[in-house]
């Protein structure tokens, strides 16, 4: 769909776990530091993958999945608004 943005995921369950594996593996990164090192450290690019880039980026398609279908932007004459959906 045009303009549709890259941080919404198809469900919310599916963006929920994405959340939950990607901050597991941050927080694993740093909690399992001290006991194996440096090599606890190859969490971090789990936790980005998960998150597409950064945990700002996921609450932000957080926001856009629980909000898909209930809002659509609307421009008219160079003003746009944002409307609920299903309405014309």
């Amino acid at each position: 769909m045009a303009g549709e943005s890259g941080f919404a995921s198809r469900t919310l369950a599916g963006h929920l776990a994405r959340g939950g594996v990607g901050f597991a593996a941050l927080l694993g990164a740093f909690a399992l530091l001290p006991f194996v090192g440096p090599v606890a450290l190859l969490l971090l690019p789990v936790g980005v993958l998960a998150f597409r880039g950064c945990p700002t980026c996921w609450v932000i398609g957080l926001l856009e999945t629980v909000s898909r279908g209930r809002l659509r932007r609307e421009c008219v004459d160079g003003r746009c608004e944002l409307r609920p959906g299903g309405t014309t």
